[in-house]
């Protein structure tokens, strides 16, 4: 994720005070309006009942409110726009809210640009302006003024257009590029000139939702991952439909050419990657985040790209195939640099002869670090350039091609760099930086001689001095020593007292490291406490640590988060009713599990995208693709652990529940919004309790949020005022109070 995507890093922002009062009610949940299912209503009501049960593997399954599925029927519209209108109206009686506000968007509207991609003579990057709601994608001529090239808000004044991947190709004439409408998932491909700005009206593409193109050298054309747009096919199967084409510029798109036939397995991914001097085309399979197959064609450079379908003789040939292990390949001057965890958990990389391809003729040129996980690999100016993960913070590292260590690309302060991006003839590298207390920065790095320099960076009106990072280590419910980072005030005193808001997501692989998170500062100058908890199923310590935390195991991942509430506690930092969690999509799913398991344990939850309906989840959305993570429902022995945890069906009938703000989205066609219709539904029912329950829709947003900035700063406030709320968190803001001020 680029800088330029600063909304992403902003889910939270809060504002709230030391010296707390002692412990009160927590504010009353709205009054419910009705309960016919003609008169929808709103949070604290009863949604309607259905008879609705299934039986599987013998274990009877009610489920109440299937009715609430149906995102298209008019009574279930009805009633989520009743549930949302009396979250807002809750929302806007909290005090300080216009302050509030204002500090969130002082925070949110800043500058910020990604590093740049050097094609030909010019560069691209995605600037972020102070002044403008959306990224915009500017180019130049090197050393030259940057000019706009991609717009969202030119090209949709309403907003309600975001701009998906952009790929220049090789000599930066044109670039390819995808348009969403609400910030969805689906996506379609369209083409403009560089130096004209004009879009071409044939190379347009649909079914683009994982597309990224892969330009060949001449630019003429590009491969990409098609998806059928037919609405006969559900969501949840059109992966198994997916197919490698390769598209002609100035061609019908009806025309292409498919180079690799869909899989027919809703579980997989395809994509193809062109080599940058064109003469490999490497086919990715993957089932999930833990094994994919690799395949390689040897281009014929004589030949049209294309023009060698699926049933040509020279087709793909295996790299690695069959095989519950993760494959990544970079070629350069006919040798290809092979990432994979076959044999190494924390990867290691092997150099490979393209003529050779026998797995006992692979040289290994880079061992498996004990310490540190390889996270990506890549030719930069003839050497190797590699990211690690070190006790969840990042490292850059430089080899020679014969895997002789170089140096260490240097990083200012511990925190979390991006991959280094630049091409393989090329000398200078640019890469991300930030940290928890270091507002973000592009650098760029010599690869021949090591000289970094700050390329740009972002000013933020807040003072990182002030603050504190510790990363402690505790144990879990099995004894597993887990990592977490805690921020807070300097001077912080551990009086067992302060808001505290424990963050986490545990999945899929993917690594929780520390970056600059503007909307946590408000919440810090007041004396909270904020705490992100390195999970099991994350990529953090390597693939052994995701497999210990997926399908099967998956209650590893909530005990983890559990154990890391109950640190926070031990070690004096708050207690239960002053602690608040928060999580989005599989952390969603993580704090929905949370809740239902120890409600005594937290006094509010923020809980977004999520996934709740365990037993269901794989028939929605892009459900399908997350059976190789969690385990397939129509299994009966994923069927057992999956039905054990759901949090949907763990609700528990006179319960008191923590407060809970529910965040759905209207156009998520990634995490389908009926998760989060069900569970307040549900939830309304079971909980015993004066605890507010809420439902808030984000209009116009797909899974990843609005990408307006002003959506943002709103729905970070209503955010803000729900945890202060109900946590009891109103004192003075210490922020800029002078030295002996009585305030």
């Amino acid at each position: 994720m680029s800088t330029a995507r600063l909304g992403a890093l902003l889910a939270i922002a809060m504002s709230a005070c030391k010296g707390a009062p002692p412990p009160a009610p927590p504010p009353a949940a709205p009054v419910a309006t009705a309960t016919r299912a003609d008169a929808p209503a709103g949070s604290g009501a009863r949604a309607r009942k259905s008879a609705s049960v299934d039986t599987m593997f013998g274990t009877t399954v009610p489920d109440p409110y299937r009715w609430l599925e149906d995102g298209s029927a008019p009574e279930v519209k009805a009633w989520a726009a009743a549930e949302d209108r009396t979250t807002r109206a809750w929302l806007a009686e909290q005090k300080d809210r216009d302050a509030i506000a204002e500090r969130v968007k002082s925070l949110v509207y800043i500058d910020a640009d990604s590093p740049p991609i050097r094609r030909g003579k010019r560069e691209f990057f995605e600037r972020r302006a102070r002044d403008r709601e959306k990224g915009v994608v500017m180019w130049s001529e090197k050393g030259g003024e940057p000019k706009a090239l991609l717009d969202p808000l030119a090209i949709d004044p309403e907003g309600k257009t975001s701009l998906g991947v952009w790929v220049p190709n090789d000599d930066g004439t044109k670039v390819a590029f995808a348009l969403k409408e609400n910030n969805a998932d689906e996506a379609t491909l369209h083409l403009i000139d560089v130096a004209t700005g004009a879009r071409s009206t044939i190379d347009v593409i649909p079914g683009a939702k994982y597309a990224t193109p892969s330009w060949t050298p001449d630019g003429r054309g590009y491969y990409y991952t098609w998806l059928p747009v037919d609405p006969q096919i559900p969501v949840s199967e059109r992966p198994g439909y997916a197919e490698v084409r390769f598209h002609k510029l100035g061609a019908d798109p009806k025309t292409d050419v498919v180079v690799r036939e869909k899989t027919g397995d809703a579980t997989t991914f395809v994509q193809a990657e062109l080599s940058h001097d064109g003469r490999y085309l490497f086919l990715t399979v993957s089932r999930g985040w833990s094994e994919n197959d690799l395949f390689v064609r040897t281009m014929d450079l004589a030949s049209s790209p294309g023009s060698e379908g699926p049933g040509k003789k020279r087709g793909f040939v295996p790299i690695a195939a069959g095989q519950a292990h993760r494959y990544r390949v970079v070629a350069f001057k006919g040798r290809l640099y092979l990432a994979t965890d076959d044999g190494a958990p924390r990867y290691r990389i092997f150099a490979i002869d393209p003529n050779k391809l026998a797995r006992e003729q692979w040289k290994e040129i880079i061992p498996e670090d004990r310490q540190a996980v390889i996270v990506d690999h890549r030719v930069i100016g003839g050497r190797l350039a590699l990211a690690y993960t070190v006790r969840a913070t990042s490292a850059l590292r430089v080899f020679e091609l014969d895997g002789r260590a170089v140096r260490d690309v240097p990083l200012p302060v511990i925190g979390t760099a991006s991959a280094l991006v630049g091409r393989d003839d090329d000398d200078e590298a640019f890469f991300a930086f930030s940290s928890f207390t270091f507002p973000p920065e592009v650098r760029a790095t010599s690869i021949k001689t090591g000289a970094t320099r700050v390329h740009s960076k972002s000013e933020v009106p807040v003072d990182p001095s002030l603050y504190s990072v510790e990363q402690v280590e505790y144990p879990s419910k099995d004894g597993t020593p887990i990592s977490m980072f805690i921020v807070h005030k300097k001077g912080l005193e551990k009086t067992g007292d302060h808001p505290t808001l424990l963050w986490g997501y545990g999945g899929f692989n993917v690594s929780i490291t520390p970056t600059f998170r503007p909307g946590i500062y408000p919440w810090l100058d007041r004396g909270g406490v904020f705490a992100i908890a390195n999970l099991r199923g994350g990529g953090e310590y390597g693939e052994a640590w995701h497999q210990a935390g997926k399908r099967e195991k998956k209650q590893n991942v909530f005990d983890d988060f559990i154990a890391a509430a109950e640190h926070l506690i031990k070690a004096r930092y708050t207690r239960p009713d002053k602690l608040a969690i928060s999580g989005r999509s599989n952390g969603g799913l993580l704090v929905g599990a949370a809740l239902t398991q120890r409600p005594d344990l937290f006094g509010a939850v923020l809980c977004g995208v999520p996934l709740l309906d365990m037993v269901r989840f794989h028939k929605f959305g892009s459900g399908k693709t997350w059976v190789p993570e969690y385990g397939n429902p129509d299994v009966q022995s994923d069927f057992a652990a999956l039905h054990a945890y759901s949090p949907y069906h763990r609700l528990t009938p006179g319960t008191r529940y923590p407060a809970l703000l529910m965040l759905s989205a209207d156009h998520d066609d990634r995490v389908d919004p009926m998760h989060a219709r069900k569970f307040i539904a549900a939830l309304a029912e079971a909980s015993a309790g004066g605890a507010p329950h809420l439902l808030r829709l984000e209009a116009n947003s797909g899974h990843g949020g609005a990408d307006l900035r002003k959506a943002t700063v709103e729905q970070a406030t209503d955010e803000t005022l729900f945890l202060l709320a109900t946590l009891n968190f109103h004192s003075r803001d210490e922020r800029a109070r002078p030295a002996g001020s009585d305030g």
